[in-house]
């Protein structure tokens, strides 16, 4: 599956493993200064109850600079930040990388214009990663 945006969600494939899509955004993020939060391991928590499932990492990330002056003007928006960027392998072994468009959340929350810069940034870091 691919998408510009399905439903508020953007879906771009990834010429990379899981773990190597990971680790550039990873290396992104800290080169950009921008605060990783955590990385929840889905797929090694299945792992750990016994159950099976594709490698799916979640990288939630952001910037007080960025997200605080959205929450002040739409306290709702903390609902989607910190950012998110999923990153998961499907049943046929491509790798996809999957997070919310800036547009679906401005609307959502009725975020000004100028503070859509803020939440874009998630953009080129992704298709960064893919590469």
């Amino acid at each position: 599956m691919t998408s510009d945006n399905y439903h508020g969600i953007i879906i771009i494939p990834s010429h990379h493993s899981v773990d190597q899509t990971v680790d550039s955004l990873t290396k992104t993020l800290a080169a950009r200064s921008i605060t990783l939060f955590a990385l929840v391991d889905h797929s090694g928590e299945a792992a750990k109850a016994g159950m099976t499932m594709p490698p799916t990492k979640l990288l939630i990330f952001g910037s007080p600079r960025a997200g605080t002056p959205i929450m002040l003007v739409a306290p709702s928006a903390a609902l989607n930040l910190p950012l998110k960027i999923l990153v998961h392998e499907d049943n046929e072994g491509k790798v996809w990388i999957t997070y919310n468009a800036p547009s679906y959340l401005q609307q959502r929350h009725a975020i000004p214009n100028e503070l859509l810069p803020n939440l874009a940034v998630i953009e080129p870091l992704a298709r960064s990663a893919a590469e």
